[in-house]
């Protein structure tokens, strides 16, 4: 269960009350909304399927997925199958290795989404075992199906340039940047990273 909209004010009022630029943000954009995605494989099935094509594309393979392994995309069938099956859904090479990768640790009992590592770097290294999840698909499923609280995806490109716009900064911060700049505001930097989506393209901002 991600953050809610009740923990994301809280969290932000508390971090804005040390940092006038997400007060000045808070004030220009508003809140951001919730983002909640369910716990468990499917949503990791998702991310998958999802890299590097459109949002319909995505919407297209997933619904051919749901057709040919059923409603709950058991792991055990979508490994059963065989390549020009998967390939017929849309899934190339590259995200069947992905996606057995997933399968296979989920069935193998070596991979546990209901009980991961309460240390957030821990979990991060538990996912990021699966072959097609990187830190990045890490983060956003720790922020959006767990609601970790402190989870700050520094290497992405709009919480880097969000955050850029919020501070006012002459340049868009890298990475090592972005994740010095969020120091100060532990254990809250979920919610400024959505925040820092939410005034990206903001046009109030």
């Amino acid at each position: 269960m991600g953050l809610s909209n009740e923990q994301i004010r809280t969290s932000l009022d508390i971090v804005a009350a040390d940092e006038p630029a997400i007060a000045r943000a808070i004030e220009l954009a508003g809140y951001p909304e919730e983002r909640i995605r369910p716990t468990g494989y499917q949503t990791l099935l998702r991310t998958i399927v999802g890299q590097q094509v459109s949002v319909a594309a995505a919407a297209s393979v997933w619904n051919k997925l749901e057709d040919h392994l059923g409603a709950e995309m058991a792991p055990d069938k979508l490994i059963a199958s065989d390549f020009d099956s998967l390939r017929a859904c849309g899934l190339s090479r590259q995200k069947q290795g992905y996606a057995r990768s997933l399968c296979e640790l989920v069935c193998a009992g070596e991979l546990d989404l209901e009980s991961l590592p309460a240390d957030d770097e821990d979990a991060i290294a538990e996912l990021t075992r699966i072959k097609g999840i990187g830190r990045w698909s890490a983060e956003i499923y720790l922020l959006f199906a767990e609601g970790r609280p402190d989870i700050w995806p520094a290497g992405d490109l709009a919480v880097m340039a969000g955050i850029g716009k919020i501070l006012g900064l002459d340049e868009r911060p890298d990475e090592k940047a972005t994740r010095a700049l969020a120091e100060p505001w532990r254990p809250h930097r979920g919610s400024v990273a959505i925040l820092t989506w939410h005034c990206y393209n903001n046009p109030a901002m």
